[in-house]
């Protein structure tokens, strides 16, 4: 049967929003494999608009779900009616609006809340034993929210080609295990059934972000 995979964004755009290639990757990697991805958001007004040529935020007002639609080419639903029962697994692409949108980990790090039905969709997957994808800062929602969980954000030493590596440090905070990887590899918590991949946490080649994810893809359909 054609699994069904729940795809949640947090908007259109990596600096306020889902990060728009590893949403892509995600929904091409699942329709390549046969399976079904129905996408979600949360019906919220964004944290803050950012203007992608100037890197600056500006007055303007957006809806997370709204937005995350243009991804969704408008097959969306609203993060309040999942059910469940009737799919297979999670998957939730990174991007800023995670920890600006579905969390307040830009603004509170390790201390931050994680957004209501998100965190009770989260729950859900993992009360019935059902696998969850995340990659780049995603993570981070895994790690709030399941302590003594594993994940990867990919390395714990900052870098050139890891300027986000302190994230690691931030999760074994919370209790979390970090394991370092490449951008082109994902790492399974069996016990939870989390697979994670570091994507744009690394800078890396578009092509090799994308293999990561596909393998994120490939090994949550494995664990459905």
């Amino acid at each position: 049967m054609t699994k069904r995979v729940a795809v949640v964004l947090a908007g259109c755009g990596v600096f306020d929003g889902s990060e728009i290639h590893e949403a892509s990757a995600v929904l091409v990697q699942l329709s390549r494999e046969g399976a079904q991805a129905e996408v979600y958001a949360p019906n919220i007004p964004q944290m803050h608009v950012v203007d992608h040529v100037k890197g600056q935020p500006t007055p303007e007002q957006r809806n997370v779900l709204v937005e995350s639609a243009r991804i969704a080419r408008g097959n969306i639903k609203d993060l309040a009616t999942l059910d469940v029962k009737g799919l297979d697994a999670l998957i939730i692409p990174g991007g800023f609006g995670v920890a600006k949108n579905l969390s307040t980990w830009a603004s509170q790090g390790k201390n931050c809340s994680v957004c209501k039905e998100v965190e009770g969709v989260l729950r859900a997957f993992h009360a019935a034993h059902k696998p969850i994808g995340l990659c780049c800062i995603s993570p981070v929602l895994a790690a709030k929210i399941f302590p003594g969980c594993e994940v990867t954000v990919g390395h714990d030493t900052e870098c050139e080609q890891w300027p986000y590596a302190k994230t690691a440090e931030a999760l074994q905070e919370l209790g979390c295990r970090h394991v370092n990887s490449q951008v082109s590899q994902v790492h399974v918590d069996q016990q939870n059934l989390l697979v994670t991949t570091s994507a744009f946490m690394c800078n890396a080649p578009i092509h090799q972000v994308h293999d990561g994810v596909a393998r994120m893809v490939q090994e949550v359909l494995r664990l459905s």
